[in-house]
């Protein structure tokens, strides 16, 4: 039976209402038996006194320079504990709308906007033990006609139980390949492990060395926006208390009233790159996918900050930019600056007196951001900010070893993993499907509730991100529309796939589908043969 028969739609059961967007603001907690309850956002504010591949783009306090990462270590998410609710009856799954309702995907436009969001709330009824594992017989027949598909091409494909990793079924699991984008999940996992969620990225502005000076600090925040608050979306959509970025114009507004009070009108500025380490430029550079990668920069280094494009032009010199930008904001404050700023001689003096500072969104949100969007500019400097917590030199070399080190540390096998960057846009990454679906299960464990923001960064499909515009009308897999959610890999010629899914029984299924694209078919026929791969879990009631 297809992934949208009769008996699929029976053990859905009658529970109306959308499922999927609202856990991309707020830490979940998985139950054992794999399903998400959500506790509120936490508190917060992103800016401080003195003394925050695929070509998409998303938009605590935390300097980077020596390694202060916060305080207190890492924390669980805020909310219930992921034993609280075992025992609890197998999920009533929430169907997604019928194919033509009003909640039907658009055919174009910004994915974020295929469908509108579902309202904050609880994803999925809590899941226990009682919902019944899927065996391999039961899922290699539900899946053999999807896999069939000629468009998917050489197929690898792994299944596991997200509630301990099992592996349930694979097809050339263990099989290297091609992750593209799929290796942000490798970079968040090892950054949420290293790094705490709550910490956020500082950039500062204090007194230069030389009499008349002042340094601005580039904190490794790339989101760091140079636009009025009212302006700044990510994905399409406004942003709140917890998401929105540091402000530039802040910035500015601080340092111009301390230099103020000091009776200071002429300054000259520079600017500190010395967080980071090593050649700026990833190896596959495409200006429109990646900027060069450094500790400073705003708006990701986009050429025009409002672009909602899906791979929109950069600039040449993302520090230099963000330094101008901030001299304009300076003399809109009645700040005069003398000459053209420029990078600093010497780094700025750890002591050195702060006359301004902002922070992003905390690592929590900011790895929401980059998998929902996949972002490849914020990957990068996640990866770097894993470098800085495992005492590596931050560039693409330390940020792999960095991860590297974290993953196997965490008992996930890297033996047949190759790592080259943070992003995926490197082609010459290789990582088995058994792995990511490691990667995810451990995502869900409860043994590791630091990682739970990897799951609500996914995208959900149908809804958001970059599964905003698939599953719709038509697909073969609109039945699957909001109960999965993945993350999308895309190169020249490759295509993956890789989340979870509540299948028919209410049991949360961590898979990977990785793809070679055959020359005679088009990406979107092979990432609609990947959805119905996705979509057969789904209706799967495989035991």
């Amino acid at each position: 039976m297809g992934a949208g028969g009769g008996t699929a739609r029976r053990r859905r059961g009658t529970a109306a209402g959308l499922v999927g967007a609202a856990l991309l603001v707020a830490s979940t907690v998985l139950t054992p038996g794999g399903a998400y309850a959500q506790p509120s956002p936490p508190p917060g504010g992103h800016s401080a006194g003195p003394g925050e591949d695929e070509g998409h783009d998303g938009q605590g306090d935390r300097d980077g320079r020596k390694g202060d990462h916060g305080k207190g270590g890492a924390k669980p998410p805020a909310g219930p504990s992921p034993s609280a609710t075992t025992g609890a009856a197998t999920a009533t799954r929430r169907a997604a709308p019928p194919a033509g309702s009003s909640s039907a995907p658009a055919t174009g436009g910004d994915p974020s906007a295929a469908r509108p969001a579902p309202a904050p709330a609880v994803v999925l009824a809590a899941a226990g033990p009682e919902a019944a594992v899927p065996t391999a017989p039961g899922l290699q027949q539900a899946l053999a006609a999807a896999l069939a598909d000629r468009n998917l091409g050489d197929v690898g494909l792994a299944v596991a139980d997200a509630a301990d990793g099992r592996l349930l079924y694979g097809s050339a699991e263990n099989t290297a390949a091609t992750p593209a984008s799929t290796t942000k999940l490798a970079t968040s996992i090892a950054a949420l492990s290293l790094i705490p969620g709550d910490t956020r990225l500082t950039t500062r502005v204090v007194r230069g060395a030389e009499p008349g000076t002042i340094t601005l600090v580039g904190g490794g925040d790339p989101t760091l926006t140079a636009l009025p608050a009212d302006q700044v979306q990510i994905g399409g959509q406004p942003v709140d208390a917890d998401t929105a970025p540091a402000s530039l114009d802040e910035l500015a507004r601080q340092t111009a009233a301390a230099l103020t009070a000091a009776g200071t009108g002429t300054v000259r500025l520079d600017y500190d790159l010395s967080l980071y380490s090593g050649n700026p430029q990833h190896k596959n550079h495409d200006a429109q996918n990646i900027a060069l990668v450094v500790p400073l920069m705003v708006d990701e280094a986009k050429a025009d900050p409002k672009s909602r494009e899906d791979a929109p032009a950069r600039v040449a010199d993302p520090a230099g930019a963000a330094a101008e930008a901030f001299a304009a904001a300076l003399k809109l404050r009645g700040i005069t600056v003398e000459g053209r700023a420029k990078p600093a001689v010497v780094p700025a003096a750890a002591d050195a007196p702060v006359l301004g500072r902002v922070a992003s969104p905390t690592v929590d949100r900011l790895v929401e951001r980059l998998l929902t969007t996949s972002d490849n500019q914020l990957a990068e400097a996640i990866a770097r900010q894993a470098a800085l917590a495992a005492h590596q030199p931050a560039g693409f070399e330390g940020a792999v070893t960095a991860v590297t080190q974290e993953l196997t540390r965490l008992g996930v096998p890297m033996a047949n993993v190759t790592l080259n960057d943070g992003s995926g846009l490197n082609p010459n990454n290789a990582i088995p499907p058994a792995v990511l679906v490691r990667l995810l299960s451990l995502a869900a464990s409860e043994q590791h509730p630091a990682l739970r923001p990897v799951l609500t960064g996914l995208p959900v499909a149908g809804f958001t991100g970059t599964l905003g515009k698939r599953y719709g009308s038509g697909s073969g897999a609109a039945d699957a529309a909001g109960l999965i959610r993945a993350k999308t890999g895309t190169l020249s010629a490759v295509n993956t796939l890789a989340g979870t899914v509540v299948d028919a029984d209410g049991r949360l299924l961590a898979f990977a589908v990785m793809t070679r694209t055959p020359a005679t078919a088009s990406v979107d026929a092979t990432r609609a043969a990947m959805d119905r791969v996705a979509a057969h879990l789904a209706a799967c009631g495989c035991h």
